[in-house]
């Protein structure tokens, strides 16, 4: 009997491919996905160092051909990367039931996924959409990731998705994955014609299709990189032109006022070489003036607008100096970095609890299985990299605990010092059952003593 999905793709490709067998195809080259995969192109492309300065013409001065500055600046990658490891920098940590986050930890370590989170957020942040396949490699479970540019996915008129297809072109071949909920068929025309290659059932589901929020589309993402390129090429431009009028500005124009005597000038050997005018003439090197302020106050403009777009806060690029803040001052710092990185969280976190779900249905396979109540007793913490009073936060938890108003794991959770909470619970726990028994020990000791003496 056919799954939900399966019936909704079937009808999908009745009603807009004619049940054509190479339907798949057809849906790579739409004009929208055609568009879209050139969008992440070109993103690529502007990463890459291709940006509209570069496009810039050579020029004639004083009759010849002047080749002008092309200053690029790459502070798009400074922004993305800071973005990235603000939010996983530090690893994710599981909570929950100790017999369900044992096992998910261990899945994340052999399966590497901290590297996976930070080059999901990587791309989705670049590109506005990344997708992850789970699947399970000689009983390892382990993700995939599929690239923004190779990546269709399929959505019904509800906005659920239905199928993915993965296509590419390797030397000349065409390459196509297209993933089904029950099935996962792979095509090539190596040889020159379509042929499947293979066909293999799907354990895990469809791919995970993570995106950040796009005011036009609740299916797809949009790249942070369209907010700043506009203000980028706007300081590139200028500082380009600035440097080439500094330049040109240097070879000033000579002029002289009145009638020149006759004669070579000074000597040589005096001063090195001269004019000499009549009585009441004038000669000087005349040059245009740099206006170096409405270049200093344009430029600082456009980059502190590049700042607040981006929502990174001026110390983390070093054009503010601190000193001695306290927590609340660091946390106001760095609350539209804690906004950014908030909103990257909400998607994070929606894809990585569908790959929970997943993770739990390849479990199944390896006869590893849990009730529903443990479960849903599984959760992320993130935990940004804002700088933080370490000794401050200590302080508070010391308070909070002596008043018995936060549990020991809970002050576990929120210690800058500590990574993976439920190891740390086990390890005080251990050092609890030591410290008891040299208690009853020296509780025995003693009475046996008593006993002796008396």
């Amino acid at each position: 009997m056919k799954s939900e999905l399966q019936a909704k793709l079937d009808l999908y490709v009745k009603e807009y491919h004619d049940n054509q067998s190479e339907w798949f195809i057809e849906e790579t080259e739409t004009v929208a996905n055609q568009q879209r995969v050139l969008d992440v192109e070109n993103m690529k492309e502007y990463l890459n160092g291709n940006h509209a300065i570069t496009q810039r013409p050579n020029e004639m001065y004083n009759g010849k051909e002047f080749v002008p500055r092309k200053i690029i600046l790459q502070y798009a990658k400074t922004l993305l990367n800071f973005q990235t490891a603000y939010l996983l920098q530090n690893p994710i940590t599981l909570t929950g039931n100790e017999k369900v986050v044992k096992e998910y930890q261990n899945v994340n370590k052999k399966g590497k996924y901290d590297r996976i989170n930070t080059k999901i957020l990587d791309k989705v942040n670049k590109y506005g959409l990344c997708a992850e396949y789970v699947y399970l490699d000689k009983g390892v479970i382990k993700s995939k990731l599929i690239d923004p540019s190779t990546s269709f996915p399929i959505y019904d008129h509800e906005n659920t998705l239905i199928a993915f297809i993965e296509g590419y072109i390797n030397q000349a071949v065409s390459y196509y994955t297209v993933f089904t909920d029950e099935v996962v068929y792979k095509y090539d025309n190596n040889g020159g014609e379509l042929r499947l290659a293979g066909q293999y059932p799907n354990l895990s589901g469809l791919p995970i299709v993570y995106h950040n929020q796009n005011e036009l589309s609740d299916t797809e993402g949009r790249s942070d990189l369209l907010d700043y390129i506009s203000i980028l090429d706007s300081m590139e431009d200028l500082l380009s032109k600035y440097t080439d009028g500094f330049y040109k500005f240097m070879n000033p124009i000579p002029v002289a006022i009145g009638q020149q005597l006759k004669g070579d000038g000074l000597p040589v050997q005096v001063v090195g070489g001269g004019i000499t005018l009549d009585d009441g003439s004038d000669f000087k090197l005349v040059s245009n003036g740099l206006d170096y302020k409405s270049f200093e106050t344009i430029y600082k403009t456009l980059l502190q607008s590049l700042l607040d777009v981006s929502q990174t806060p001026a110390v983390s690029m070093n054009k503010t100096d601190i000193s001695n803040l306290s927590e609340v001052s660091i946390k106001l710092l760095f609350s539209l970095a804690n906004i950014k990185a908030g909103m990257n969280e909400q998607f994070m976190r929606d894809g990585i609890e569908q790959r929970f779900e997943k993770i739990r249905k390849l479990m199944e396979y390896r006869g590893v299985s849990f009730s529903d109540m443990e479960f849903e007793s599984l959760d992320v913490v993130f935990q940004y990299a804002m700088p933080s009073n370490d000794k401050e936060i200590i302080e508070n938890l010391k308070v909070l605990r002596e008043l018995s108003g936060i549990s020991l794991e809970s002050l576990l959770e929120h210690s800058p010092f500590t990574k993976d909470v439920q190891m740390e619970m086990k390890r005080l726990d251990g050092e609890g059952n030591v410290k008891d028994k040299k208690k009853l020990a020296t509780r025995k000791k003693k009475e046996q003593d008593d006993k002796a003496v008396s």
